[in-house]
């Protein structure tokens, strides 16, 4: 099981792991070990998480979730696969720790008739400026 928070532990029965041999370095601890870890979460049908962390979590993990509601990790950056487990369950727990916060809904709002103003007055003198620049007599 993998604890997110105190009132959120991701049960074992909702996660798959497999080793399989990873590339990189190692030498021929790469072709004998099965070192790297691929971590299946069923997201979608995770007794947990409600239907909004289950959305905001869709979100997060982009391309990691499949059309069958399963999110799939993998870790093979260690040489031993105690490591690479570690890492991969890790990751997961940040993902899931990123649904869980609610953002803030974005309220509208519009400048100021003072900021308008100011912003118009400012453009205007820049292009005073850059007129001042050309040379006299070529008129566009």
């Amino acid at each position: 099981m993998i604890r997110i928070n105190d009132q959120i532990v991701l049960p074992e029965s909702e996660i798959e792991e497999t080793f399989h041999r990873s590339s990189g370095p190692g030498g021929q601890n790469v072709n004998k070990v099965s070192t790297a870890v691929e971590l299946r979460f069923q997201a979608g049908a995770s007794r947990v998480l409600t239907p909004d962390q289950k959305h905001r979590l869709r979100k997060i993990a982009g391309n990691r979730w499949t059309k069958s509601g399963v999110i799939v990790l993998t870790a093979s950056t260690h040489r031993s696969q105690a490591m690479n487990r570690k890492l991969v369950r890790r990751k997961l727990a940040a993902l899931v720790q990123r649904a869980l916060f609610v953002p803030r809904p974005r309220r509208r709002t519009r400048p100021s008739r003072a900021s308008v103003t100011r912003r118009l007055d400012s453009k205007a003198r820049r292009g005073q400026v850059k007129a001042l620049r050309r040379t006299p007599g070529v008129e566009t």
